[in-house]
């Protein structure tokens, strides 16, 4: 076997693949006759067909599909032979059989970036003291006790701002109707902002079976596709409006959140425990982000282009998941694919860098996944979605399907390394929160469509 390596970059090669006709012209052979044992041809008894025939006939087939197994019987070998190391499975760019009788190709890869490791240890790192305030219990008890609360109509007073409210609206985009933009029905608290926190304020002092008309901008970073950079006209009729009777916070009260609370101080006691959650697991977060932005400005190296090619096709695709979950297409959302993929094409080349030096850091500091690694990654994915362990493995039964679990956890291992190593600061109590959650829906939610949508 012969080699040749050339460069197509930093990381890019080309290597040249040619085995001698000793080795191909017996295996070439050999195919041929397979093919011609087992011919039907008009003519011809099973097995007497004339080679001629079968060359004439079979010839692109027999060759592709021997080049095939050679490649995949010599390509480990070569770059064995001339320790090459990539990262990326060869894109066998071409193939020939030659006048001698040889076999040549050609594969297309990138090889694993070569970086020195900078000081990766005892990365300084603000940690928040975390604390949860009596008013922010408080406040998340006032909003329990308004979603416990029960509905009265208000009468004919103006609207005012807590009340719920049910409406019809459409929208308009240069006078014409957009069928995303329209709902009939929609029941809504106002300023709660699940609808548009702007919009609802202009239905404070509308009376029962009144209609208004308003018009709003929205920018281009709206997260509504259907509204981004448009001046939209919404016609609203409001045809219920109802009040709020709120119960008095006591232990009946507490017992109608759950039945697992018996008192008050139960359920203050769970919601602190919620709160303290929540805001350790965006510490972690945080403290996670941090140091990944002190590794990624300590190193500066080139990545393999096919790998942030591949997360940048992840994250396109994670986009046109989310409109999917909307029902929508990127293009009737006026998306520009293409103009995503550059813009997501930095924070590809970061989440490649890191991984890489992540990775380094596992070799350095000889951090493996082990059987206890897995089995809890096993039991994590079986509470998560209730199966059984036997039944996860079962579903990770194959090494291709395995790898990606296997990624994710050696990560968790490198990363809970390094906060372990960290220089870790004590900044103070953490900011407090709102006391009012945002919405748990996102703003201008895209309705079910009612009527078809006029020309825009």
């Amino acid at each position: 076997m012969q080699v040749s390596i050339q460069s197509t970059g930093v990381l890019g090669r080309s290597i040249t693949i040619t085995l001698p006709a000793a080795e191909v012209s017996p295996k070439l052979k050999a195919e041929y006759e397979n093919v011609r044992q087992n011919a039907r041809m008009a003519g011809f008894r099973k097995g007497k067909v004339p080679m001629a025939v079968i060359e004439k006939n079979y010839k692109p087939q027999i060759e592709a599909d021997l080049a095939e197994k050679l490649i995949q019987e010599s390509y480990f070998d070569a770059i064995d032979k001339e320790d090459i190391d990539p990262v990326t499975h060869p894109d066998v760019t071409d193939f020939k059989y030659n006048p001698d009788g040889s076999f040549t190709y050609e594969a297309a890869v990138e090889i694993r970036p070569v970086f020195t490791l900078a000081e990766y240890k005892g990365i300084e790192v603000e940690r928040p003291v975390i604390t949860i305030s009596d008013e922010e219990v408080a406040a998340e008890m006032e909003k329990l006790r308004r979603e416990l609360a029960s509905l009265r109509d208000a009468g004919d007073r103006p609207a005012q701002e807590g009340d719920v409210v049910v409406i019809d609206f459409q929208g308009y985009f240069k006078g014409n109707p957009i069928k995303q933009l329209k709902n009939s029905d929609f029941s809504l608290e106002l300023g709660s902002g699940k609808l548009d926190l702007e919009l609802e304020k202009k239905l404070v002092g509308l009376k029962k079976g009144e209609e208004t008309r308003h018009t709003l901008d929205y920018p281009e970073s709206h997260p509504n596709p259907f509204l981004q950079g448009r001046n939209i006209e919404f016609h609203i009729k409001l045809k219920e409006l109802k009040e709020r009777l709120l119960p008095e916070i006591d232990d009946e009260f507490a017992k109608d959140v759950s039945k697992t609370f018996n008192t008050l101080d139960d359920l203050k006691f769970s919601i602190r425990e919620r709160r303290m959650k929540d805001r350790l697991e965006q510490s972690e977060g945080a403290f996670v982000d941090k140091m990944m932005e002190t590794l990624l400005a300590r190193h500066d190296f080139e990545v393999p282009k096919r790998l942030v090619d591949f997360e940048v096709r992840q994250m396109v695709k994670e986009t046109e998941d989310r409109l999917k979950k909307l029902g929508i297409t990127p293009e009737k959302a006026g998306m520009d694919l293409k103009r995503l993929a550059e813009n997501s094409q930095k924070m590809a080349v970061q989440r490649v860098r890191g991984d890489f030096i992540l990775k380094k850091i596992a070799e350095v500091e000889s951090i493996k996944v082990d059987d206890a690694d897995m089995e809890r990654g096993f039991k994590r994915i079986g509470d998560q979605y209730r199966m059984s362990v036997a039944e996860v493995k079962e579903f990770f039964k194959s090494r291709d399907d395995l790898l990606p679990l296997m990624n994710e956890l050696l990560n968790e291992k490198i990363l809970n390394f390094l906060k372990g190593a960290a220089a870790i600061k004590d900044a103070g109590a953490a900011p407090v929160e709102p006391p009012a959650e945002p919405p748990t829906e996102p703003p201008m939610e895209l309705p079910p469509a009612t009527s078809s949508e006029g020309g825009q």
